[in-house]
């Protein structure tokens, strides 16, 4: 039997029918065409299915659907505004912070809740916010540097 899950994503209203089992990374992904959201591990090991739910980065792959039910969800789709990239894009782009980029839209929400929580974060506590999220191309040198900068430019 399937259950009606009412939800916001990416500022939009979505009334959606899902099977129960079914989860989150899946609805926004195969049912939605949001495919920022990807699926590394399927064990909430990585962290490339991380997407913010009323403003918590939370790995979407351990979610079931019916759970954001009433939540409002944020995918990396979600993030540029009308003036261009999210300050935390910005730096990532500005400060080489990405490879392959796999990892990247996990990496970047996770990075606005670590910049929400405190924007002056040192390299130590990015480092700790960013456990639970892996690259495997880069040495999350530049991933870091990334975030700190995008930091101290919204604290600027």
């Amino acid at each position: 039997m399937n259950h009606r899950v009412c939800l916001k994503v990416n500022g939009e209203a979505r009334d959606v029918e899902v099977e129960p089992r079914l989860l989150l990374c899946h609805l926004l992904r195969d049912e939605l065409g949001l495919t920022g959201a990807n699926i590394g591990c399927d064990t909430s090991q990585c962290g490339s299915c991380t997407v913010l739910m009323d403003g918590k980065a939370v790995k979407s792959c351990t979610l079931l659907a019916v759970q954001a039910d009433g939540c409002d969800v944020t995918t990396i789709e979600g993030l540029a505004g009308e003036n261009g990239l999210h300050p935390i894009q910005q730096a990532f782009w500005d400060n080489h912070g990405l490879q392959c980029g796999f990892c990247t839209p996990g990496m970047i929400l996770t990075a606005v809740e670590i910049l929400d929580r405190n924007p002056c974060a040192s390299d130590a506590e990015v480092r700790h916010g960013l456990e639970g999220n892996l690259c495997r191309c880069t040495g999350y040198e530049n991933i870091v540097k990334s975030i700190v900068a995008a930091g101290a430019r919204e604290s600027a």
